[in-house]
């Protein structure tokens, strides 16, 4: 199974992404997705896989909480 989590890009270089989760900060690939500073991202193994909405990824943000308290 894939999981892709929910980022903030902040920083765009030549064919990468800086992606913001949580106040990290990590490279991920731009690949084929056409994105700008402030576009809320899925990124899974280094890669941008898309565009999300920001409601997209607050309600996914908030599922990964709950998996997260049932622990």
């Amino acid at each position: 199974m894939c999981v892709a989590l929910p980022g903030t890009v902040v920083e765009l270089n030549e064919g990468t992404a800086v992606v913001d989760f949580s106040g990290n900060r990590v490279h991920a690939r731009t690949g084929f997705v056409d994105v700008a500073p402030g576009d809320r991202v899925l990124v899974h193994a280094g890669c941008i896989l898309q565009k999300v909405s920001s409601g997209e990824a607050e309600e996914i943000e908030r599922l990964f909480a709950e998996l997260d308290a049932m622990r």
